[in-house]
């Protein structure tokens, strides 16, 4: 058959695209562009040889499963090869695989040996998404761990390896006892998980280290590292999923999951959510419920693997070139893709942080169509070196926003645009203001600025605020764009009338919500503190400022170094208390809101001598778990009023745990080191015994 000119061009190029792609991925640990991206490539390369089978060749990517091995590490040859597996990318594509499943074993074996019209029993094995090694065990010792490399030859990273906590050097049981072969390879993933990953890059970012993508590349540069103290000190995890070699004296289960079950007695981690399942119906649905947890889950993964879980069947339908055909791993749809930059908005929020969002090019990303993503700042454009224009690497888990990864360089038209910071607020026309030490620009209008305002309007009403019961979100849009509010004394003018005549609402719900604003003008002056919405005081710090200064006009006229001396107020939010009070309007607020009712108790604050005085003086209290009568913040007002010290975390200085519902960790380990504990009742009975009021 003759291959077309154009074809085998194509055919080149893919191979070539594919090479040097697969080089970033598995030698430098630095992919440009998305795994679906390769598989898409990967697959049009497939089809294009199926198609032209004269053009196969030994070096095509179709024909092998990695990438050689790194010089700096010495070689191992695989006495098995190590293959890849073929991909399902949807539901058809996984049914097929058990078409062809079937029809083969039809004409290869005998119907009283395996009836077909029985369902076909599959272990599902979550795919983790990190770096695939084996190890070699003799004599139950560890002696050798190697990476996959081609397939046939992989790099020696023992020395590395014997770091990883997870990694028994040996394995439990005796040899004696034929608990374990006399040699035996066993074949896993190394994963870096979740919470792990973050950390790393919390510390990297701390030290101004090299911050990882993502955990597969973290994984694989740890593995990587020439010096194994350095390995040593990454949290590398290792997961089996089957075995290699193994001596002959040794009798194997007859199933691949009574193996793994096997590999768990000799002490190596097997993936806990493991499943056996018959039909492939089941194994759709195992897809589909795994789906679901992806997100929640403490490791990456990036599809699931099913493997025909009898081992005869497995040895009688056998191997194609890369890959067997008795597995077959289900792609999740992809939580990283390609796509074209076009343009860069501005928005403005509650503070008026302008932050960059890009305009893309939509595409399909973990399942929903992407548009937008955010560039977060200045400082990460800068990072990135994005430019409009560019082919970027979008990513998006679970809920959280889309935003781009990288820039795809070698795809860098010559027709790409900076990306300039604006010097007008895009919504308000007001001076866009970046501090020299800050990532973030702002828009300096205030509430002035449209954007600001609904956001600030927001906040004042939220729970951990003035609480203002049936003020939502969207209320609160429809009453700005009405023009019946433009600042926070404007919701204490509403009238029945107006409030009933917008959408979705009645008589009795705006009544209902004019009664809730009456109640919301008695507050306390924490509550008014943290509802002004000044920039890094949060619940806490507004609450030490009001218990530190007793009275407002304390706060207003306070100077830097007086600020400074309450609790957890730093220089930087010291500043920003000043700004605040600096302006003008924000003044001419605090008086309209005093004008129209609000008010709250202020007293003297407690001297030293009386805090002394206070029945839990000197006390340390944790709170953990979930409280149903109060919030956890109001728990903290009352312990610190009555002369506690509350932490974050449970030690040996603590002397009280505070334990709501689904009290975790902290439950267990103040447990173990004999410390108080006291549920959700007790407490109430503590804050009753001490007279505290509201309770």
């Amino acid at each position: 058959m003759t291959i077309s000119a154009e074809a085998l061009k194509r055919i080149q190029q893919l191979r070539e695209q594919l090479n040097a792609y697969s080089h970033q991925y598995y030698v430098l640990d630095a992919p440009t562009v998305p795994d679906a991206e390769y598989d898409r490539l990967f697959r049009e390369l497939q089809v294009l040889e199926t198609e032209n089978p004269d053009a196969i060749s030994s070096d095509s990517p179709t024909q092998k499963v990695g990438a050689q091995a790194l010089a700096s590490f010495s070689q191992v040859t695989h006495e098995r090869l190590m293959l890849s597996l073929d991909n399902a990318m949807n539901q058809d594509e996984l049914i097929d695989f058990e078409r062809k499943v079937k029809a083969r074993l039809k004409n290869d074996i005998d119907a009283s040996t395996f009836n077909l019209s029985q369902p076909i029993e599959y272990a599902c094995e979550p795919k983790l998404d990190g770096l695939a090694v084996s190890l070699l065990y003799e004599q139950g010792q560890l002696t050798q761990a190697a990476t996959r490399g081609d397939g046939s030859t992989g790099e020696n990273i023992t020395l590395n390896v014997r770091t990883i906590k997870n990694v028994p050097l040996s394995l439990r049981g005796s040899l004696d006892k034929n608990d374990f072969p006399q040699r035996v390879e066993v074949r896993g993933e190394i994963y870096i998980p979740k919470a792990g990953f973050e950390k790393l890059n919390q510390d990297a970012r701390a030290n101004d280290g090299k911050v990882f993508a993502n955990p597969r590349n973290a994984a694989a540069g740890s593995l990587r590292q020439l010096d194994s103290r350095i390995t040593a000190k990454r949290p590398l995890e290792f997961c089996a999923y089957s075995i290699g070699v193994v001596s002959d004296e040794f009798q194997l289960p007859l199933t691949h999951s009574e193996i793994l079950n096997s590999i768990k007695h000799w002490g190596l981690k097997i993936n806990s959510d493991m499943a056996v399942v018959k039909g492939i119906d089941a194994c759709v649905d195992y897809f589909t419920e795994l789906s679901k947890k992806r997100d929640s889950l403490d490791y990456d993964i990036d599809g699931i693997v099913f493997k025909i879980n009898d081992l005869g069947l497995q040895q009688r339908l056998g191997f194609v070139a890369r890959a067997p055909r008795w597995a077959i791993a289900a792609k999740f749809p992809a939580q990283e893709e390609i796509t074209t930059l076009e343009g860069v908005d501005f928005q403005v929020g509650r503070t008026g942080a302008l932050t960059p969002v890009a305009r893309l090019k939509a595409v399909h990303v973990a399942g929903v169509m992407v548009s937008n993503a955010t560039l977060h700042n200045m400082d990460e454009i800068a990072r990135l070196g994005v430019k409009i224009g560019d082919e970027v690497i979008i990513r998006r888990a679970g809920d959280v926003i889309p935003q781009v990864v990288s820039v795809v360089l070698d795809r860098r038209p010559n027709t790409v645009k900076d990306i300039v910071l604006p010097l007008e607020c895009p919504v308000c026309g007001s001076n866009v203001e970046r501090i020299e030490t800050e990532a973030v620009a702002r828009c300096s209008g205030g509430l002035y600025c449209g954007a600001q305002r609904k956001e600030a309007i927001k906040h004042f009403a939220s729970r951990k605020a003035l609480d203002i019961d049936g003020l939502g979100n969207k209320l609160v849009e429809q009453l700005v764009d009405a023009g019946f509010i433009n600042s926070f004394d404007d919701l204490f003018h509403l009238n029945l009338n107006d409030v009933a005549s917008l959408d979705r609402m009645a008589t009795k719900s705006a009544q209902n919500l004019l009664d809730a604003l009456e109640t919301a003008k008695s507050t306390t002056l924490g509550r008014f503190l943290y509802a002004l919405g000044i920039r890094e005081v949060g619940v806490t710090t507004a609450q030490n400022l009001a218990d530190y200064f007793g009275f407002l006009e304390r706060i207003q006229h306070a100077d830097e170094t007086t600020l400074l001396a309450v609790p957890d107020v730093g220089e930087i939010v010291a500043k920003h208390i000043l700004a605040f009070f600096a302006e003008p309007h924000n003044q001419t607020i605090i008086e309209q809101l005093k004008k129209v009712g609000m008010q709250w108790a202020e007293s003297e604050p407690a001297s030293a001598d009386q805090q002394a005085e206070l029945p839990l003086a000197g006390k340390v209290f944790v709170i953990t778990g979930t409280l149903n009568e109060m919030a956890r913040d109001d728990a903290k007002h009352y312990l610190q009023g009555l002369g506690a010290k509350v932490t974050g975390s449970v030690s040996a200085k603590t002397d009280c745990l505070l334990a709501g519902e689904k009290a975790g960790s902290k439950l267990t380990k103040a447990q173990s080191l004999g410390i108080d504990v006291l549920d959700e009742a007790g407490f109430i009975a503590l804050l009753q015994q001490h007279h505290v009021e509201g309770v």
